[in-house]
């Protein structure tokens, strides 16, 4: 039995009969390799790829999905910008200041090598700080999104809606 979401992100208990499996092509479909599509644009032959696409941009204009957007630009945004000030400067002062940046802190040690380890240690900082965000202010209402578009797009017989077959490339 695969595991429930946690409790209050809608989950009553309740799951669906798994579906039985499709039979397996037979040979004569497996040489023709016709690449035919039903014409829904999903490749499943049932037709709700429409259904489907309204799902998407309903959740899309959401105030939940207007919020985990605007809490990733918040904190990705100015991160992103400090960062790469911070690199620029390092970079600029390496240029236009070679003797200080030549300028011996302790034994071999100068500030350039210095700057340098620090564009290592706040390239971690800053993975650290996008991971304890992103689990504490997006995930959450991320999940429950995600949960929101499943139930929406499940079919009629219980069963998830499949994902689209992917496109094959001519001669593979």
């Amino acid at each position: 039995m695969p595991a429930a979401p946690a409790p209050g992100w809608g989950w009553d208990g309740w799951e669906p009969e798994p579906a039985p499996a499709p039979p397996p092509p037979s040979p004569a479909a497996e040489r023709a390799g016709s690449g035919a599509r039903d014409g829904d644009g999903d490749g499943d032959g049932d037709g709700d790829g429409e259904a489907d696409d309204a799902v998407y941009l309903a959740v899309h204009a959401t105030p939940e999905f207007q919020r985990v957007r605007s809490r990733y630009r918040r904190f990705v945004v100015p991160a992103a910008l400090a960062f790469l000030a911070w690199y620029l400067a390092y970079v600029v002062a390496a240029t236009v200041a070679p003797e200080l940046m030549g300028r011996r802190v302790a034994g071999p040690l100068n500030v350039a090598l210095l700057a340098g380890l620090g564009q290592f240690a706040t390239t971690f900082l800053l993975t650290w700080a996008y991971a304890r965000h992103a689990r504490l202010r997006r995930d959450p209402a991320a999940l429950d999104l995600r949960w929101d578009i499943a139930m929406r797009t499940r079919r009629q017989d219980g069963a998830p809606t499949p994902a689209p077959a992917p496109e094959q490339e001519p001669g593979r």
